[in-house]
Protein backbone atom coordinates (compact mmCIF):
# COMPACT_ATOMS: atom_id res chain seq x y z
CA UNK A 1 0.00 0.00 0.00
CA UNK A 2 1.30 3.64 -0.93
CA UNK A 3 2.71 5.40 2.25
CA UNK A 4 0.70 8.70 3.32
CA UNK A 5 2.10 11.64 4.90
CA UNK A 6 0.91 12.76 8.25
CA UNK A 7 1.23 15.56 10.75
CA UNK A 8 3.32 15.76 13.71
CA UNK A 9 1.16 18.31 16.26
CA UNK A 10 0.66 18.22 19.67
CA UNK A 11 3.97 15.48 19.79
CA UNK A 12 1.31 12.66 17.94
CA UNK A 13 1.63 12.19 14.21
CA UNK A 14 -2.22 12.12 12.61
CA UNK A 15 -2.93 10.58 9.44
CA UNK A 16 -3.28 12.83 6.56
CA UNK A 17 -4.76 10.43 3.68
CA UNK A 18 -3.27 11.14 -0.19
CA UNK A 19 -4.63 14.64 -1.80
CA UNK A 20 -6.75 14.88 1.36
CA UNK A 21 -7.54 18.84 1.26
CA UNK A 22 -6.42 20.51 4.22
CA UNK A 23 -8.96 22.79 5.93
CA UNK A 24 -8.53 26.29 7.06
CA UNK A 25 -10.09 27.52 10.31
CA UNK A 26 -10.35 29.11 13.33
CA UNK A 27 -7.00 27.61 15.85
CA UNK A 28 -9.05 25.48 18.17
CA UNK A 29 -12.40 26.31 17.25
CA UNK A 30 -14.92 23.52 17.82
CA UNK A 31 -15.47 21.59 14.40
CA UNK A 32 -18.92 21.92 13.35
CA UNK A 33 -19.60 17.63 13.81
CA UNK A 34 -17.18 16.56 15.91
CA UNK A 35 -18.57 12.92 16.01
CA UNK A 36 -15.57 10.94 15.88
CA UNK A 37 -13.32 13.77 13.89
CA UNK A 38 -11.25 15.93 15.61
CA UNK A 39 -8.81 19.01 14.20
CA UNK A 40 -5.76 18.91 15.07
CA UNK A 41 -3.81 22.22 15.92
CA UNK A 42 -0.50 23.16 14.03
CA UNK A 43 0.37 26.48 12.20
CA UNK A 44 1.74 25.33 8.69
CA UNK A 45 4.95 27.26 9.39
CA UNK A 46 6.00 25.96 13.18
CA UNK A 47 7.12 23.21 14.86
CA UNK A 48 5.45 20.32 12.40
CA UNK A 49 6.81 17.32 10.33
CA UNK A 50 5.81 15.38 7.50
CA UNK A 51 7.12 11.94 7.16
CA UNK A 52 5.64 9.28 5.42
CA UNK A 53 4.28 6.30 6.91
CA UNK A 54 1.70 3.04 5.94
CA UNK A 55 -2.41 3.47 7.03
CA UNK A 56 -5.35 1.54 6.98
CA UNK A 57 -7.78 4.20 5.52
CA UNK A 58 -9.93 3.16 3.00
CA UNK A 59 -10.27 5.49 -0.59
CA UNK A 60 -14.00 5.62 0.56
CA UNK A 61 -12.82 7.06 4.27
CA UNK A 62 -10.54 8.83 2.70
CA UNK A 63 -13.41 10.42 -0.28
CA UNK A 64 -15.22 11.39 3.31
CA UNK A 65 -12.71 13.18 4.64
CA UNK A 66 -11.75 15.25 1.92
CA UNK A 67 -15.63 16.10 1.29
CA UNK A 68 -15.67 17.19 5.01
CA UNK A 69 -12.50 19.08 4.68
CA UNK A 70 -13.92 20.92 1.95
CA UNK A 71 -17.09 21.63 4.07
CA UNK A 72 -14.91 23.02 6.90
CA UNK A 73 -13.74 25.52 4.62
CA UNK A 74 -16.51 26.18 2.71
CA UNK A 75 -18.17 27.01 6.17
CA UNK A 76 -15.26 28.78 8.09
CA UNK A 77 -14.79 30.95 5.00
CA UNK A 78 -18.59 32.02 4.53
CA UNK A 79 -18.69 32.56 8.39
CA UNK A 80 -16.65 35.28 8.68
CA UNK A 81 -19.18 37.71 9.80
CA UNK A 82 -20.39 35.65 12.74
CA UNK A 83 -19.41 36.51 16.20
CA UNK A 84 -19.23 32.47 17.40
CA UNK A 85 -16.28 32.37 14.81
CA UNK A 86 -14.64 35.46 14.98
CA UNK A 87 -11.72 33.80 17.14
CA UNK A 88 -8.12 34.30 17.55
CA UNK A 89 -6.55 32.30 14.54
CA UNK A 90 -6.44 30.40 11.46
CA UNK A 91 -4.16 27.60 10.93
CA UNK A 92 -3.37 24.71 8.88
CA UNK A 93 -4.99 21.55 9.99
CA UNK A 94 -5.02 17.72 9.37
CA UNK A 95 -8.59 14.94 10.64
CA UNK A 96 -7.74 13.18 13.49
CA UNK A 97 -9.55 10.15 13.53
CA UNK A 98 -9.43 9.51 17.31
CA UNK A 99 -11.71 12.02 19.36
CA UNK A 100 -9.11 13.93 21.66
CA UNK A 101 -12.00 16.52 21.62
CA UNK A 102 -14.72 14.66 24.06
CA UNK A 103 -12.40 14.81 26.71
CA UNK A 104 -12.20 17.98 26.99
CA UNK A 105 -15.65 18.43 28.34
CA UNK A 106 -15.09 15.64 30.91
CA UNK A 107 -12.14 17.78 32.30
CA UNK A 108 -12.01 20.84 34.71
CA UNK A 109 -9.46 23.88 35.00
CA UNK A 110 -6.54 21.17 36.06
CA UNK A 111 -6.37 18.81 33.77
CA UNK A 112 -6.86 21.55 31.04
CA UNK A 113 -4.05 22.06 31.86
CA UNK A 114 -2.59 18.54 31.94
CA UNK A 115 -3.91 19.22 28.34
CA UNK A 116 -2.51 21.07 27.04
CA UNK A 117 0.98 19.67 28.76
CA UNK A 118 0.58 16.60 27.63
CA UNK A 119 -0.30 17.74 23.82
CA UNK A 120 2.69 19.58 23.53
CA UNK A 121 1.14 23.20 23.72
CA UNK A 122 3.66 24.29 26.87
CA UNK A 123 6.81 22.85 28.32
CA UNK A 124 6.77 25.47 30.85
CA UNK A 125 6.22 24.74 34.25
CA UNK A 126 5.48 28.66 35.52
CA UNK A 127 3.12 28.97 32.67
CA UNK A 128 1.29 25.82 33.66
CA UNK A 129 0.98 26.37 37.24
CA UNK A 130 -0.13 30.02 36.63
CA UNK A 131 -2.95 28.50 34.31
CA UNK A 132 -3.75 25.97 37.08
CA UNK A 133 -4.04 28.62 39.89
CA UNK A 134 -6.41 31.03 38.02
CA UNK A 135 -9.51 29.12 37.10
CA UNK A 136 -10.41 29.93 33.90
CA UNK A 137 -14.20 28.72 34.79
CA UNK A 138 -14.71 32.49 36.31
CA UNK A 139 -13.89 34.35 33.11
CA UNK A 140 -16.18 32.98 30.58
CA UNK A 141 -20.19 33.55 30.28
CA UNK A 142 -22.38 31.28 32.55
CA UNK A 143 -22.88 27.92 30.80
CA UNK A 144 -19.72 28.06 28.40
CA UNK A 145 -17.53 25.12 28.57
CA UNK A 146 -15.12 26.75 29.85
CA UNK A 147 -12.16 23.97 30.22
CA UNK A 148 -12.49 22.99 26.16
CA UNK A 149 -9.51 24.14 24.03
CA UNK A 150 -12.04 26.73 22.03
CA UNK A 151 -12.48 30.15 22.14
CA UNK A 152 -15.88 31.46 23.27
CA UNK A 153 -18.18 34.82 22.31
CA UNK A 154 -18.20 36.98 25.48
CA UNK A 155 -20.32 39.42 23.83
CA UNK A 156 -19.81 43.25 22.09
CA UNK A 157 -18.37 40.91 18.85
CA UNK A 158 -15.19 40.12 21.35
CA UNK A 159 -14.12 36.42 22.50
CA UNK A 160 -11.73 34.97 25.19
CA UNK A 161 -8.76 33.06 23.42
CA UNK A 162 -8.77 29.23 23.50
CA UNK A 163 -6.55 27.99 26.39
CA UNK A 164 -3.79 26.66 24.19
CA UNK A 165 -3.81 30.51 22.43
CA UNK A 166 -3.41 31.68 26.23
CA UNK A 167 -0.61 28.86 27.05
CA UNK A 168 1.05 30.34 23.57
CA UNK A 169 1.58 33.88 24.68
CA UNK A 170 2.38 33.20 28.52
CA UNK A 171 5.10 30.93 27.31
CA UNK A 172 6.23 33.61 24.53
CA UNK A 173 6.56 36.12 27.37
CA UNK A 174 7.57 34.17 30.04
CA UNK A 175 11.07 35.88 30.24
CA UNK A 176 9.28 39.25 30.54
CA UNK A 177 6.82 38.22 32.92
CA UNK A 178 9.37 37.56 36.00
CA UNK A 179 8.64 39.26 39.50
CA UNK A 180 8.86 42.57 39.55
CA UNK A 181 7.81 43.21 35.62
CA UNK A 182 5.52 45.37 33.94
CA UNK A 183 3.30 44.09 31.43
CA UNK A 184 0.24 45.29 29.54
CA UNK A 185 -2.21 43.80 27.93
CA UNK A 186 -4.53 45.29 24.94
CA UNK A 187 -7.65 43.93 24.43
CA UNK A 188 -7.59 42.49 28.04
CA UNK A 189 -11.56 40.93 27.56
CA UNK A 190 -12.63 39.15 30.44
CA UNK A 191 -9.19 39.69 32.55
CA UNK A 192 -8.25 36.12 31.87
CA UNK A 193 -5.06 36.87 30.23
CA UNK A 194 -3.95 39.89 32.36
CA UNK A 195 -4.44 38.05 35.67
CA UNK A 196 -2.50 34.94 34.56
CA UNK A 197 0.14 37.97 34.16
CA UNK A 198 -0.19 39.17 37.43
CA UNK A 199 0.52 36.45 39.36
CA UNK A 200 3.54 35.79 37.15
CA UNK A 201 5.07 39.21 38.10
CA UNK A 202 3.34 39.09 41.43
CA UNK A 203 2.79 41.85 44.10
CA UNK A 204 6.13 43.60 43.36
CA UNK A 205 5.23 43.93 39.23
CA UNK A 206 2.56 46.29 37.75
CA UNK A 207 0.03 44.70 35.25
CA UNK A 208 -2.22 46.99 32.80
CA UNK A 209 -5.21 45.86 31.08
CA UNK A 210 -6.95 48.32 28.45
CA UNK A 211 -10.30 47.72 26.49
CA UNK A 212 -12.13 49.90 24.89
CA UNK A 213 -15.55 48.41 25.90
CA UNK A 214 -16.54 49.74 29.28
CA UNK A 215 -18.98 46.66 30.19
CA UNK A 216 -16.33 44.33 29.48
CA UNK A 217 -13.41 45.86 31.77
CA UNK A 218 -16.39 46.06 34.75
CA UNK A 219 -16.58 42.21 33.47
CA UNK A 220 -13.15 41.80 33.80
CA UNK A 221 -12.90 43.75 37.11
CA UNK A 222 -15.55 41.31 39.34
CA UNK A 223 -14.04 38.02 37.70
CA UNK A 224 -10.34 39.05 39.21
CA UNK A 225 -12.02 39.82 42.45
CA UNK A 226 -13.70 36.28 42.50
CA UNK A 227 -10.15 34.84 41.74
CA UNK A 228 -6.92 34.14 43.04
CA UNK A 229 -5.51 37.77 41.42
CA UNK A 230 -8.33 39.19 43.26
CA UNK A 231 -5.53 40.50 46.32
CA UNK A 232 -3.71 41.74 43.11
CA UNK A 233 -6.18 43.95 41.97
CA UNK A 234 -6.94 44.92 45.78
CA UNK A 235 -3.44 46.34 46.12
CA UNK A 236 -3.01 48.21 42.92
CA UNK A 237 -0.66 46.07 41.51
CA UNK A 238 -2.86 45.20 38.75
CA UNK A 239 -5.70 47.22 37.03
CA UNK A 240 -7.92 47.42 34.19
CA UNK A 241 -8.81 50.45 32.57
CA UNK A 242 -11.23 51.75 29.85
CA UNK A 243 -9.40 53.21 26.72
CA UNK A 244 -7.98 52.99 23.26
CA UNK A 245 -5.65 49.98 23.49
CA UNK A 246 -4.20 50.89 20.24
CA UNK A 247 -2.16 53.78 22.13
CA UNK A 248 -1.51 52.17 25.30
CA UNK A 249 -1.62 53.06 28.64
CA UNK A 250 1.46 55.65 29.05
CA UNK A 251 0.82 56.14 32.83
CA UNK A 252 2.58 52.64 33.71
CA UNK A 253 5.23 52.62 30.92
CA UNK A 254 7.54 51.24 29.54
CA UNK A 255 6.73 47.87 29.68
CA UNK A 256 8.67 44.48 29.67
CA UNK A 257 6.11 42.62 28.35
CA UNK A 258 3.44 43.94 26.07
CA UNK A 259 0.53 41.51 24.61
CA UNK A 260 -2.32 42.42 22.38
CA UNK A 261 -5.19 40.22 21.70
CA UNK A 262 -6.32 41.71 17.96
CA UNK A 263 -5.08 41.84 15.24
CA UNK A 264 -3.65 45.23 13.89
CA UNK A 265 -2.92 46.12 10.46
CA UNK A 266 0.20 47.47 11.66
CA UNK A 267 2.19 47.75 14.71
CA UNK A 268 1.25 50.71 16.69
CA UNK A 269 4.03 52.98 17.09
CA UNK A 270 2.36 54.28 20.77
CA UNK A 271 3.00 50.49 21.73
CA UNK A 272 6.86 50.28 19.77
CA UNK A 273 7.62 53.38 22.03
CA UNK A 274 6.02 51.97 25.84
CA UNK A 275 7.93 48.88 24.80
CA UNK A 276 11.09 48.63 27.17
CA UNK A 277 14.47 48.22 26.16
CA UNK A 278 14.94 44.80 26.36
CA UNK A 279 11.29 43.88 26.20
CA UNK A 280 9.12 41.85 24.36
CA UNK A 281 5.64 42.27 22.54
CA UNK A 282 3.71 39.60 21.13
CA UNK A 283 0.94 41.10 18.62
CA UNK A 284 -1.12 39.51 15.40
CA UNK A 285 -0.43 41.70 12.37
CA UNK A 286 -2.88 41.71 9.25
CA UNK A 287 -6.10 41.88 8.13
CA UNK A 288 -7.35 38.37 6.81
CA UNK A 289 -4.20 36.56 6.49
CA UNK A 290 -2.55 37.09 9.71
CA UNK A 291 0.76 36.17 11.63
CA UNK A 292 1.33 36.30 15.39
CA UNK A 293 4.39 38.59 15.53
CA UNK A 294 7.13 38.41 18.51
CA UNK A 295 8.33 42.13 18.78
CA UNK A 296 12.12 42.02 20.43
CA UNK A 297 13.77 45.78 21.57
CA UNK A 298 16.93 45.64 22.10
CA UNK A 299 18.89 47.85 24.78
CA UNK A 300 19.87 49.88 22.24
CA UNK A 301 16.19 50.51 20.81
CA UNK A 302 16.57 48.46 17.59
CA UNK A 303 13.93 46.24 16.72
CA UNK A 304 14.39 42.18 15.93
CA UNK A 305 10.57 40.76 14.82
CA UNK A 306 9.96 37.06 13.77
CA UNK A 307 6.78 34.92 13.13
CA UNK A 308 5.74 32.44 15.54
CA UNK A 309 2.47 31.42 13.71
CA UNK A 310 -0.07 32.15 11.30
CA UNK A 311 -3.16 33.23 13.15
CA UNK A 312 -6.60 34.84 13.16
CA UNK A 313 -7.52 37.48 15.53
CA UNK A 314 -10.86 40.07 15.28
CA UNK A 315 -9.49 43.37 14.26
CA UNK A 316 -7.68 45.88 16.68
CA UNK A 317 -10.08 48.90 15.77
CA UNK A 318 -12.36 51.28 17.92
CA UNK A 319 -14.85 50.52 19.54
CA UNK A 320 -17.93 51.63 17.42
CA UNK A 321 -16.41 49.52 14.30
CA UNK A 322 -16.37 46.97 17.03
CA UNK A 323 -19.70 47.50 17.89
CA UNK A 324 -21.08 48.69 15.10
CA UNK A 325 -21.91 51.78 16.57
CA UNK A 326 -24.12 50.56 19.72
Amino acid sequence: MRASPTLTAYGRHYFAPPRTLVSLHRHNSAPLFNLSLFTAFRSPFSRMEVRKIPHPLSLSLSLAINLYSCFLLLIFYFAESTELYSSDSICLETLKLDSIWLEQFQTGNKAMVENLKRFGVTSSKKVAEVMEALDRGLFVPVGSSAYADTPLPIGYNATISAPHMHATCLQLLEDKLQPGMRALDVGSGTGYLTGCFALMVGAEGRVVGVDHIPELVDMSIKNVEKSVAGSLLQKGSLSLHVGDGRKGWEEFAPYDAIHVGAAASEVPQALLDQLKPGGRMVIPVGTYFQELKVIDKSEDGSIKTRTETSVRYVPLTSRDEQTGGF
